[in-house]
């Protein structure tokens, strides 16, 4: 993956990259392999996550990935870490095969999705005169969590939003007082981080009025939708019917220290 400095250290920020508890391996003073960890909260538990791993050319095939993450254990145990969870891409069976000689063990199964803005076919519905769009206040977090068909990754989760609050544009729509969609939109990146309807006002064109709301901000190039879970047909057939469609999968893996 190629990134921009700006780009990179907005995803290091989101991903809640911790200096101290990240390492690398050198030689004559310079890295040639690392791994940036974020730690965080997920599903209650102190956890570190693999924000960035990667090792210079010349050095691969000699395990210094494996002989990293080894070494960070009891530094992370101290800090009262107590899982590690990373996501992979499934086509890299190379470091599958390393990950679970590690220990770690899949937990779930992602769809991610990239689509360039020119090929998305969004189709707006005309919405009952008493619905409205309006900015929604991300740490009210009880408004949204139930409309939710399975708990974001950690890229994605709440946590992540609000370490950058700034960075991204959250809409609701609104039927009077009550809440019965919203999405949340990362401009820079053109990532949908969120997007999610009451079950009970689905197929009313709620999600395709916000995402085209949502992307009217958009600086990129693209649209990207991460870490969907890979059952989850709502969220599935919702984006291949605007012509968003899979550009690949990843397993998210998770290992107890």
């Amino acid at each position: 993956m190629q990134f921009n400095k700006e780009e990179l250290q907005a995803m290091l920020i989101r991903r809640g990259f911790v200096p101290e508890l990240s390492f690398a391996a050198f030689e004559n003073n310079e890295i040639v392999a690392f791994t940036l960890n974020g730690i965080g909260s997920f599903n209650g538990i102190k956890t570190a996550y693999d924000t960035g791993t990667g090792t210079i050319k010349e050095f691969r095939g000699k395990g210094l990935a494996s002989k990293i993450f080894l070494h960070s254990i009891p530094f992370l145990k101290n800090a009262g870490v107590s899982k590690y969870l990373l996501e992979v891409l499934q086509h890299n069976t190379g470091a599958i095969s390393v990950y679970k000689k590690l220990g770690f063990e899949v937990s779930r199964e992602f769809n991610y999705y990239v689509t360039k803005n020119e090929e998305v076919q969004l189709r707006p519905k005309a919405m009952p005169p008493d619905y409205y769009k309006q900015q929604i206040d991300l740490r009210k977090t009880e408004l949204i969590t139930g409309f939710w068909d399975f708990n974001p990754s950690w890229q994605n989760s709440i946590e992540a939003i609000l370490r950058a609050p700034d960075s991204f544009i959250s809409i609701g729509i609104f039927k009077g007082q009550q809440l019965v969609g919203y999405c949340i939109f990362e401009p820079v990146s053109g990532d949908v981080t969120q997007i999610a309807i009451d079950a009970k006002y689905r197929r009313m064109g709620i999600a395709t009025n916000l995402l085209i709301e949502a992307l009217k901000f958009n600086q990129h190039h693209s649209v990207k939708i991460i870490n969907t879970e890979i059952d989850c047909k709502s969220i599935s057939g919702f984006l291949e019917s605007n012509a968003i469609t899979p550009k690949g999968k990843q397993f998210e893996m998770i290992k107890n220290l």
